[in-house]
């Protein structure tokens, strides 16, 4: 499928972006990664599409989640891996691990329980606050101590304090979850609204683009409303800021109706470029 402009529903989300279907994958817009095979269709598990080295400082962790309180029995500490993306429950993230701090966790996590905290960061904003699990599903380690990684996200958290910087981070962290939906709101018809506007948004840029239109196929695949939600946000690859937005929100409907909102701003760019190209279709 065509992967169409993204505007975001924010003003300052400064991001050119696109909405990509036909990947659970929001890293594949990142001009670092090195490409290593073709791509393949949607959910179906890819072998080592494109990976990227991980690199971050302790120096630009917030001070806010700089405490030492008393730790209590039930604290979980994460190691955490920092990246110019954004992780979503359900979403595949294929990377390629070499530096050397990362190889020792690596190490560790493979003895273990194969989890660590992928958590945004970029140069404007630092780290953020709330992240997603990522779990190790399948990994191949080279002769010269390298992984290439494939995972997959699992549950949100939420950084409540950082516990080691050296030789990487380690935080502790609180689970995120969605709160329970209040009686007057209809998630069905939202997430269906939305898988309508992606329909939308996808037939017109493959328009726009000169391809045969297509009947887009069914995007929800049985998934509830949450899940669902977790995979629109994943596809606005490009614009990682408006990505963590989404992750960061608690409730699904206000998800849903953001990513609504989103998509339908996008949708009348594109019907404003369609109209464009049918009065000067020459250019």
């Amino acid at each position: 499928m065509a992967s169409p402009q993204l505007i975001p529903s924010h003003s300052s989300f400064n991001h050119q972006a696109s909405i990509n279907p036909n990947s659970s994958n929001p890293f594949l817009s990142n001009p670092n990664l090195k490409p290593i095979a073709n791509p393949s269709s949607l959910l179906q598990w890819r072998k080592f599409q494109r990976f990227t080295s991980l690199r971050c400082s302790a120096s630009s962790f917030p001070e806010k989640h700089r405490m030492n309180s008393a730790k209590s029995d039930d604290v979980v500490e994460l190691p955490l891996f920092p990246l110019p993306l954004v992780l979503f429950p359900g979403a595949v993230l294929p990377l390629q691990i070499f530096e050397f701090r990362y190889r020792i966790m690596m190490h560790t996590l493979l003895h273990t329980d194969l989890r660590f905290g992928v958590i945004y960061s970029d140069a404007e904003t630092g780290i953020s606050g709330v992240g997603c699990v990522g779990e190790i599903v399948r990994h191949e380690r080279l002769a010269d101590d390298r992984f290439f990684l494939i995972c997959k996200g699992q549950e949100r958290f939420r950084i409540t304090d950082l516990v080691r910087t050296k030789p990487y981070l380690v935080a502790e962290v609180d689970w995120l979850e969605d709160r329970p939906s209040v009686d007057d709101e209809d998630l069905e018809g939202l997430a269906n609204e939305v898988e309508s506007c992606m329909k939308d948004v996808i037939r017109l840029s493959n328009r726009l683009k000169g391809k045969l239109e297509k009947e887009v196929k069914d995007l929800r695949k049985n998934h509830f409303p949450t899940p669902f939600s977790f995979f629109v946000g994943s596809t606005f690859e490009g614009a990682p800021r408006e990505q963590q937005a989404l992750l960061e929100l608690e409730c699904t409907a206000a998800r849903l109706k953001r990513e609504k909102e989103t998509l339908r701003n996008t949708l009348n760019y594109l019907s404003a470029a369609s109209a464009l190209k049918d009065v000067f279709p020459s250019s």
